[in-house]
Order: structure tokens, then sequence, then C-alpha cells
């Protein structure tokens, strides 16, 4: 696991350095348009016909929920992922906006089957390594 720096957070856009994972109650932590990974069980896919072709995804990992937002160009490329893992690791840019914040999706892994880990007891910290 990646340590995380215990100074004031700079504005360095590649903090955190992925693969780690930010816990869900981190989200606040990092500087707008941060480099980030998340990663969480999808709970929520909606595509809505306002949204000119942007999938908003919810991800819930045991610390709270994380809003994924995956522009068209993204989903092409991650479109397997997207539809089908139940269990992903974003990776993407921090944006506040409105007070909500959101991952700006630029890579979406599937690792749906990581969920063994999940069910033997080991947590999402054993994900986070």
């Amino acid at each position: 696991m990646i340590a995380l720096p215990t100074r004031p957070v700079s504005s360095d856009r590649n903090w955190p350095r992925p693969p780690a994972c930010l816990p869900a109650n981190r989200l606040d932590d990092p500087p707008e348009g941060a480099l980030v990974a998340v990663a969480g069980l999808v709970i929520l896919r909606q595509r809505p016909g306002t949204a000119k072709g942007v999938i908003f995804v919810t991800l819930e990992d045991e610390t709270g929920i994380v809003n994924v937002v995956v522009w068209r160009k993204i989903y092409e490329s991650f479109r397997r992922a997207v539809i089908s893992g139940r269990l992903l690791r974003v990776t993407g840019r921090m944006q506040r906006a409105h007070s909500v914040t959101h991952v700006i999706a630029e890579e979406i892994e599937d690792i749906s089957g990581m969920l063994d880990v999940l069910v033997r007891g080991e947590g999402w910290s054993a994900m986070r390594n």
C-alpha cells in the first residue's frame, strides 16, 4: 500500500499514485484534478437520455459511496467492464461541483474476480495493497 502524505496535500495532479485505491471517506483529501484510483461494488449504473452518452456509475466500499462519471469515449474503451463489472477499480481525476465530488474516469478495470477476497473476510484493505 502506498503511504498517503501526512503533510498538507499539495496541488500535485498525481496524488496519490495509482494503483493504490483511495477509500470513499478520503475523497475530500486530494485536490481538484488530482489523479486517484478508487474501487468498489457497482450499486448503480445510469445512462440518462439527456446526458449525451455520459454514464454515471456509483461505487460503494466499506467507507461510503463514490460517484464516477464515464464519458462516451472512455465508455467505448472500457465497455465490457462498465456493463458487466460487479467490482470495479476506476482511475481518474477528481472533480467537485455544487457540493458533489466525482471521479472522472480515465481507466476502468473489472476486478470482480477479487470478490472472493472480500467473501473470505480479508476486506477492502487487501485490495488497496
